[in-house]
């Protein structure tokens, strides 16, 4: 009989969901309004994706990561958005809501197969970690390239760091939260005097089909989200031991939530890499079986940030770029530790975990699909030479 919630509750899990939220809004959500804005959305219709997203990502994060007493983080589509803002031109808003159904229902029916978790078991782990600590790796080195636009705050942010990773390093993520809160606020950086709370309203749109919107947007979107999202999605998973969460029925939960929020502009669903990784480590608590509260944090604070809508939108959009890229960055030191020294582990395994990487980390893209899928195959195609008997 699992203990009550209460007993599991911590400060460090519920910041950690915080950032995630954080870092997950005030990284893409510029992305977002870009492709709300090339499928003729007005305005109320793009608080209304705000609305869908965050309500969609909220409520799956809470489900998931109570039910398998893990932290199970989804996300929209970062790569799905990029592509649909390029995509979306001149085609109407109604039959981009198809194509998002479209790509929904390719999801669930892969997510009901079973194929997608039965692929994903055969990645090495070394493959897995190095593709993680490979996406990572740029956010590591944004703490480092930030200091050129705001040195003082990020130097305060990197030291607060520093002392409380060494006396008090249970609570060291929030503390930094804190300290560039305070810091841009004395420098000036941030500016929050315009702000007004308000509630979003949800848009209806009934969806039109336009085969050509299905194949060449529909299409390209569960690919590029399969590839370039629950991929890394589940090596996140895997890297930071959470090997008996099943795949497969989490895929069928974002594809059923994409279907059913589609309308008011859910996009697309799928499992977070980025932000699961600062609820997945160890800053977020010292107890691996504990770290399911980061989820259940992330999941409140995106449903509170999808019900607020634009305001919440607007509230990220103040705070500094460099105090956003900062705190992530040192919210995933670990993590990206812990994934090099899992992918360098096995010392017949380095060349293939080193190709992954590099490709990874290399940001290249070919056929509109990202770097996490193309250092996959570069690293499986090593490992698999390397391997083979001469």
């Amino acid at each position: 009989m699992s203990r009550p919630l209460f007993h599991d509750l911590s400060l460090s899990a519920i910041s950690a969901g915080f950032i995630a939220v954080l870092v997950g809004f005030a990284s893409s959500v510029a992305i977002v309004f870009q492709a709300a804005q090339a499928a003729g959305a007005t305005e109320a219709m793009m608080q209304s994706w705000i609305f869908a997203l965050g309500l969609g990502m909220g409520l799956t994060c809470i489900g998931f990561s109570w039910y398998y007493k893990a932290p199970v983080i989804t996300a929209w589509s970062t790569p799905g958005a990029a592509l649909l803002a390029t995509s979306l031109l001149n085609v109407p808003i109604a039959q981009a809501i198809g194509a998002f159904i479209f790509a929904a229902l390719l999801t669930l029916l892969l997510g009901l197969s079973g194929a997608f978790d039965r692929l994903s078991k055969r990645i090495p782990m070394a493959i897995a970690s190095a593709m993680l600590a490979g996406i990572l790796v740029q956010f590591g080195l944004a703490i480092f390239t930030s200091m050129k636009a705001s040195p003082l705050l990020v130097g305060i942010m990197l030291a607060t760091y520093l002392l409380t990773k060494k006396f008090v390093p249970r609570y060291a993520i929030i503390l930094v939260l804190l300290s560039g809160l305070i810091a841009s606020a004395v420098v000036g950086k941030s500016s929050l005097d315009s702000l007004s709370w308000q509630l979003a309203t949800p848009v209806w749109v009934w969806p039109e089909l336009s085969w050509s919107v299905l194949l060449g947007v529909g299409l390209p979107l569960f690919i590029v989200t399969m590839t370039s999202q629950n991929i890394p999605g589940v090596a996140t998973l895997r890297a930071s031991g959470y090997e008996s969460v099943p795949v497969s029925p989490v895929l069928t939960g974002t594809g059923l939530t994409s279907l059913i929020l589609a309308p008011l502009g859910g996009f697309a669903f799928n499992l977070a890499a980025i932000t699961a990784a600062i609820c997945t480590g160890a800053e977020s608590h010292p107890d691996k079986d504990k770290r399911y509260v980061a989820g259940l944090s992330a999941g409140f604070f995106y449903v509170l940030a999808g019900l607020c809508g634009a305001t919440v939108v607007a509230l990220f959009a103040a705070l500094p770029t460099a105090m956003v890229a900062t705190l992530a960055g040192l919210a995933l030191l670990g993590t990206i530790a812990n994934s090099l020294a899992l992918a360098t582990q096995e010392v017949k395994d380095r060349e293939a975990a080193m190709v992954t990487f590099l490709l990874t980390a290399s940001g290249v893209s070919f056929f509109g699909i990202g770097a996490a899928f193309w250092g996959l195959v570069g690293g499986m195609l090593t490992w698999f030479f390397m391997r083979a008997k001469p």
